[in-house]
């Protein structure tokens, strides 16, 4: 199995793709440390990896909160050992227009999505070092390629995890301890219900996102969880830096798709 006996940790694992993330893990032979701030919904998550066949525990965690993210990283040690691998998943999501957003909305964003990262990052480095080996993916986002209105804490934050990722990956590569970011599309997690809630009309909704998505579809949680696997799993022993896009052709498609049909162009 590709992640058999590793230890990972993962954060935000109690709901969307940090659950389809470490049930994924769970299947392909990890130890899996689900974290959350929801204790409750994180709770069952690790349980349902073990009634599944896996082994996972629960550490519940505030990634802004330093003392917590250390006694996540202690705690995940005392139980199985080690730490293979670290998944930077905790994350909120804010939309806003510029001029109506506070600065504590900012820092709010901040000190979970870049913040958190960071100290997360922070508190595996030093078992990592002490084992010569370790691997982090951190979920960023299509936001690191292009931009929607409202968005520029997330967009900031997502934007700097990736630089701290490339930068990283170049510090400790000759350490054997690899750093890649996963950017995620629209996936069916609480946004894509919250962006079917917000609209007027669902059905205008899910053909707009469907037709300027070139797969026809929004991705799921266990599909990230899949190229989450492998980007931990020592099958990508050569990669280190990179922030691999999974939206289904979304950022590749030059402008929105026309809703109107065109004649062929030939000259």
């Amino acid at each position: 199995m590709q992640l058999n006996g590793k230890v990972a940790i993962v954060t935000g694992a109690a709901g969307g793709i940090g659950l389809g993330i470490a049930q994924v893990f769970g299947e392909r032979g990890a130890k899996v440390v689900c974290s959350d701030i929801r204790a409750a919904e994180g709770e069952a998550a690790a349980r349902e990896i073990r009634d599944a066949g896996g082994d996972a525990t629960f550490v519940p965690c505030d990634v802004a909160d330093q003392s917590q993210v250390e006694k996540l990283v202690a705690e995940s040690i005392s139980h199985y050992g080690r730490i293979d691998g670290l998944v930077n998943n905790a994350g909120v999501n804010f939309v806003k227009p510029f001029t109506q957003m506070t600065v504590e909305e900012w820092d709010w964003v901040m000190s979970i999505d870049l913040r958190g990262t960071f100290l997360c990052i922070r508190s595996c480095i030093e078992p990592f070092l002490k084992q010569g080996t370790g691997s982090v993916v951190t979920i960023a986002s299509v936001h690191t390629v292009a931009a929607v209105p409202g968005a520029g804490p997330y967009d900031a934050a997502k934007w700097g995890v990736v630089g701290m990722t490339k930068s990283l990956a170049v510090e400790f590569a000759s350490q054997n301890i690899r750093f890649n970011c996963l950017s995620p599309g629209l996936i069916d997690t609480k946004i894509w219900l919250d962006l079917l809630d917000a609209a007027e009309n669902v059905e205008e909704c899910v053909a707009h996102w469907k037709n300027n998505i070139p797969a026809g579809r929004v991705g799921t949680p266990r599909e990230m969880g899949q190229i989450a696997a492998f980007l931990i799993s020592d099958d990508a022993s050569y990669v280190t830096g990179a922030n691999l896009l999974a939206d289904g052709g979304m950022t590749s498609q030059l402008i929105s798709k026309e809703n109107y049909k065109n004649k062929p162009v030939s000259d």
